[in-house]
């Protein structure tokens, strides 16, 4: 993502190349549309109510742990967030995100590092994972090259890879000595779509992974590929050195089909590895945060990043943009009220769990696992119509559950408690709407 984000654009706006806008277009129509949407009710669903197939959720199957949901803070191109919008970001309670990461990049003139300090700090003191991404190294580190029709490509230069390694370290230092424990630093952002900044070839970066990484000293983030492009990582999966100097596997998602989601290489030699989503924005830049039912792709796009890819963490690009989960106004958008039903609800250190993912069409369903007893489900419904939905958790002993719901005209609302009879229970999933229930 360039400088130029500061505007309604996408940043990659330039001659000869494709935009992000184009990518993310060419994947199909948007809905515009906004449906009325239904009251939820815990039960009695109405006669236009579909009737779906239960839900079974078994906490005992476990998958990820998941580390988060979170976004980007950049001040050098659109500022810092105000004290209040960090409340807003990284607070729990009603209006707010619950974001529990925060991605600041690593400006290549360290006089711009104070700049992050402030919302990063509050973010650690709320609790949130704080980690970090470069666009470029120091000016004296890169060498430009000639790259297709790209005369002015940039890249590391190959001598200064150990100096590069020391650049990472002396911004993990700055933070730290700033009150600032830095979870995670990047290697390169989107070495593979680099117009703008650095290109990295899939043999540079493991080059780099195999001979420098090991003396970064924190966790390493490699390799962020813009789509999550598999030829940039699978070399340093297969290697490895390269392998065990790297902490978490990130990727991007920028118009990356559904069907590319899962990476069966990852599963085969990721032991002990993290999977990181590190920045996306969904479906496009170009239309506002809070048009509807447009902002349920967000909702959708979560699930399949859960299920189908296995992320243990979903972090969106800029917190407070037009388009974005914050609005310039400093309130949650549509967009951002998705993200929540997440965010607030799965913690850090909750583990995804088994769940029928799709009780039918236009239904997507996720659950999560917290302490003791407690279970999260996130349900999606992006049909018009409201779906009598019924919910089985194995084994549970709950009395009750709680539950919120997002539509055309609510926003993450509490919809109180509801009794719960032998682990099972029947929502009401408005049409076009996002519901999250916890079982205590």
């Amino acid at each position: 993502m360039t400088a130029q984000q500061g505007g309604t654009g996408d940043g990659r706006e330039g001659a000869g190349r494709p935009s992000r806008r184009t990518v993310l277009a060419s994947l199909g129509a948007l809905p515009v549309a906004a449906v009325a949407a239904p009251v939820l009710g815990a039960s009695g669903a109405r006669a236009a109510t579909r009737a779906a197939g239960e839900v079974v959720i078994d906490p005992s199957a476990e998958r990820q742990t998941i580390r988060g949901f979170g976004g980007m803070n950049h001040t050098p191109w659109i500022g810092d967030l105000t004290a209040a919008q960090r409340e807003t970001a990284f607070g729990t309670g009603e209006g707010q995100l619950g974001f529990s990461m925060l991605r600041m990049p690593v400006d290549e003139t360290s006089s711009n590092w104070a700049g992050e300090v402030a919302t990063a700090r509050r973010a650690q003191e709320l609790g949130a994972t704080v980690f970090a991404s470069p666009w470029n190294p120091p000016a004296h580190m890169v060498e430009t090259f000639v790259r297709g029709d790209q005369q002015d490509a940039r890249r590391l230069r190959h001598d200064m890879y150990g100096a590069y390694a020391q650049h990472l370290n002396d911004f993990t230092g700055f933070m730290r000595d700033n009150g600032v424990d830095l979870y995670a630093i990047s290697v390169q952002n989107e070495p593979d779509y680099a117009h703008d900044w650095t290109w990295w070839t899939p043999e540079e970066l493991l080059r780099f992974m195999r001979e420098h990484a090991g003396s970064i000293d924190t966790r390493v983030i490699a390799p962020e590929s813009f789509q999550y492009l598999k030829n940039i990582s699978d070399p340093i999966l297969n290697d490895s050195q390269a392998l065990a100097n790297m902490d978490i596997l990130g990727a991007h998602l920028y118009g990356t089909p559904y069907g590319d989601f899962p990476y069966p290489l990852f599963q085969q030699r990721g032991a002990g590895k993290e999977l990181w989503m590190t920045e996306v924005y969904h479906p496009n830049s170009s239309d506002s945060a809070d048009l509807w039912p447009h902002a349920l792709d967000v909702g959708e796009h979560i699930h399949h990043a859960m299920v189908d890819a296995d992320f243990q963490a979903y972090v969106w690009w800029y917190i407070r943009r037009s388009y974005g989960p914050m609005r310039e106004d400093g309130q949650i958008s549509k967009r951002g009220a998705n993200m929540a039903h997440f965010a607030r609800f799965v913690r850090p250190g909750h583990v995804r769990v088994e769940a029928t993912p799709s009780p039918e069409a236009d239904v997507f369903t996720s659950a999560y696992r917290g302490g003791g007893s407690r279970v999260v489900v996130v349900a999606v419904n992006k049909g018009g119509s409201a779906v009598s939905q019924p919910f089985s958790v194995v084994g549970s002993s709950a009395t009750t559950v709680s539950s919120w719901v997002t539509d055309a005209g609510r926003t993450v609302a509490a919809q109180g408690r509801e009794g719960v009879t032998g682990g099972s229970f029947t929502a009401e999933l408005p049409g076009q709407s996002v519901s999250t229930f916890v079982w205590e």
